[in-house]
């Protein structure tokens, strides 16, 4: 918990509402290595969605790979 509290607040906000279960350690690295690159705190908020949807995306049981797979059915079925 100590790791999760010394994150940045902006950091702390999108960890509580991720998808997935980021690390406090991992997500603290990534923050402070863009940072030193001079990255702005919204544009590594926007890296880690990117992140997370490109991770989701992959997953063939998360929602957009199953409507994927639906649709794909759909089409299957009317022809």
């Amino acid at each position: 918990m100590q790791a999760y509290d010394a994150l940045p607040r902006p950091l702390r906000a999108w960890l509580a509402k991720a998808a997935l279960p980021w690390s406090p350690a991992c997500c603290r690295r990534i923050w402070a290595k863009a940072r030193a690159a001079g990255a702005s705190p919204d544009d590594i908020l926007d890296r880690l969605d990117r992140a997370e949807q490109k991770t989701l995306s992959r997953d063939r049981f998360s929602l957009p790979a199953m409507s994927r797979a639906s649709l794909t059915d759909q089409q299957d079925q009317r022809q």
